[in-house]
């Protein structure tokens, strides 16, 4: 049985000390949570997190990271610099990263592959735009993403790898697919997971949902056979919205 995955997109929100604060409230409240669970905050909020976070079930996330170690790459942040503020799991590819700053499927895979050979966990993310949904291209849009994403991605590696599947019109918009709607893509990334490499594989996949996620309609999401755990951007902010979602169950 897969486990539920419960993450945390903080975007950019909270300061160090808020942050900080907001972390402390977390461990307290989520110390007898039975899913997984992990916060991703800004860049500069990381460490203060990170001392807030020691010693709870609590993960700690980035909400990107640099294509390159190391180098003359202003502005962007390495794997190393990540691992070092203790940072275990790192958010890739998400529809923000790719429509705002122009990330392709070529440099999310850079990215992945990355992470993953620097020992780092990966929530990889995938989903369809409004237009593409309505053109009926939704399956041709994850296939490209899931195939192009994966490239060079060991059956072995993949254990490392969760996907998160983010329709991009339900991002913010207080509008959420179906539970059904949600179970269906998630059932179609697990088969083409499968395809790419065994179906053990493609059955062990944790597939999160992105996108609009609250306490009113996580234990209906939760309830599909292919939806394992959420992306939780707007909702994951405060303690009255975050708290009932990551214990749903």
């Amino acid at each position: 049985m897969r486990e539920a995955f419960i993450a945390g997109n903080w975007k950019m929100n909270m300061t160090p000390a808020k942050g900080a604060e907001f972390a402390t409230a977390l461990v307290k409240e989520l110390a007898d949570c039975k899913s997984k669970v992990l916060v991703a905050p800004p860049f500069v909020t990381i460490p203060a997190v990170s001392q807030a976070l020691k010693g709870s079930n609590i993960l700690l996330g980035a909400q990107n990271m640099a294509d390159h170690l190391s180098g003359a790459f202003t502005g962007e942040v390495s794997a190393e610099m990540l691992k070092e503020v203790g940072v275990s799991v790192v958010i890739l590819g998400h529809s923000e990263r790719r429509a705002l700053y122009g990330e392709t499927d070529a440099i999310v895979n850079a990215k992945i592959r990355l992470a993953l050979s620097q020992d780092l966990d990966v929530i990889f993310c995938v989903g369809e735009t409004l237009a593409e949904r309505e053109a009926g291209i939704l399956k041709d849009i994850l296939y490209r993403q899931v195939t192009e994403g994966l490239k060079g991605v060991d059956a072995l590696q993949m254990s490392r790898i969760t996907v998160a599947y983010e329709p991009v019109w339900a991002i913010g918009t207080g509008k959420t697919a179906t539970p059904d709607d949600a179970n269906e893509a998630h059932a179609y990334i697990r088969a083409v997971v499968g395809s790419m490499y065994t179906k053990g594989v493609a059955e062990s996949l944790i597939i999160q949902y992105g996108g609009s996620v609250k306490p009113s309609n996580v234990k209906d999401l939760m309830a599909m056979e292919h939806v394992d755990g959420a992306l939780v951007g707007g909702a994951s902010l405060t303690v009255d919205q975050f708290v009932p979602i990551a214990k749903f169950n």
